[in-house]
């Protein structure tokens, strides 16, 4: 099998390659009569697509989505909904130095070593421009959890570290992640991530960040016991992202570090009736199931392999040589990451309602 698809009742497909005549996907599981259109899926778009500032990769791609199937007047059908977004500028010319050699940090190795052939031209599959489709079948998600629990759901996501730069989390402002190319919340560190990315790019080199998502709104109750934990199903989606090394949920590492005291989210009943809790150490999931707090993961992003910096490598054969990797490329891949994460919760947590309303009704 090849593992293109992602999720078990909300399931989505992808395919193209990066510098394929197009890149699509197909999106299952959606039910009926769910109000849908091209433009409730661009705006999402718009935030991933390249060359939206010079942080990021120039190569100029509209990101266009069309609908081809499953919406008829305006609503969903509860058929399978085909997405497709058209390659407008792919140089696949600049990857010809590289056609027999492997790129330091790049899948080209491991493809080369499982199916005998791989795509050289920006790699393929293997290329982030494949994470277009994840942010378009995200946007279908969005509405079907705002289909079921209305607009109690935010999903949201921010850049809180670049290489060794880290945000101040009392300086945090979800307002500030829409007025900076960083989806930074902190303008304090935004200004110091230009300084330094500034810098970077000069330098023909890249670097790390770590992404941090949250989900608002989701109800106590989603996820299962043992194999079908929610927080496992969000680890996955995220370490499935191009570059992430890494995922914790809530406190993550640093819960080694506590005591037990620290570390338990202690409950106490508000006048309401309800329970409230005191700390959100567990990020939002007691034993794969939603608590009913605010879902929080972060994901580390190595940095972007792609680098003029002369690295030593292999070719196809067998012979020692150096590369250099030409191209456009992100300096650092993690801001556009920011959309692909919040994208890969959406997807989860569409899941997740689907599998809860099945079992529970």
């Amino acid at each position: 099998m090849s593992a293109n698809s992602f999720g078990t009742l909300f399931r989505f497909t992808t395919f193209g390659e990066s510098h394929g005549p197009a890149i699509g996907c197909v999106v299952d599981g959606v039910p009926p009569q769910i109000p849908l259109s091209e433009n409730d899926i661009q705006a999402w778009m718009e935030k991933r697509k390249p060359g939206t500032s010079r942080f990021t990769t120039q190569r100029k791609e509209p990101d266009q989505v069309k609908i081809l199937s499953g919406v008829f007047d305006g609503v969903t059908t509860g058929t399978s909904i085909g997405l497709l977004v058209e390659n407008i500028d792919a140089r696949s010319k600049d990857y010809g130095d590289i056609a027999e050699k492997f790129r330091p940090g790049h899948a080209d190795y491991t493809y080369w070593k499982k199916y005998g052939i791989r795509d050289y031209r920006g790699g393929g599959r293997s290329s982030a421009r494949e994470t277009a489709m994840r942010v378009a079948a995200g946007g279908i998600a969005r509405k079907v959890l705002a289909a079921a629990l209305g607009d109690a759901v935010t999903i949201r996501g921010a850049l809180v570290q670049i290489g060794a730069h880290k945000i101040n989390r009392d300086n945090w402002d979800w307002a500030e992640v829409d007025n900076n190319p960083f989806f930074c919340p902190d303008p304090e560190a935004a200004a110091t991530w230009e300084t330094y990315l500034d810098q970077v790019r000069k330098d023909g080199s890249s670097a790390g960040a770590v992404i941090e998502v949250t989900a608002e709104g989701i109800p106590a109750g989603f996820g299962a016991p043992i194999y079908g934990k929610l927080d496992a199903d969000v680890s996955a989606a995220l370490m499935s992202i191009n570059a992430a090394k890494g995922v914790e949920i809530g406190a993550g590492f640093e819960a080694a570090a506590l005591s037990g005291e620290e570390n338990a989210d202690e409950m106490r009943m508000t006048d309401q009736g309800d329970v409230e809790f005191l700390s959100n150490k567990a990020g939002g999931i007691l034993g794969g199931i939603s608590s009913g707090q605010d879902i929080v993961a972060r994901l580390a992003i190595k940095p972007t392999s792609s680098i003029l910096t002369p690295r030593k490598t292999v070719d196809v054969h067998g012979n020692n040589v150096d590369i250099k990797t030409k191209g456009r490329h992100d300096p650092c891949v993690g801001i556009r990451g920011v959309p692909v994460a919040e994208a890969m919760m959406a997807i989860v947590l569409a899941d997740h309602l689907l599998r809860h309303k099945a079992q529970n009704g």
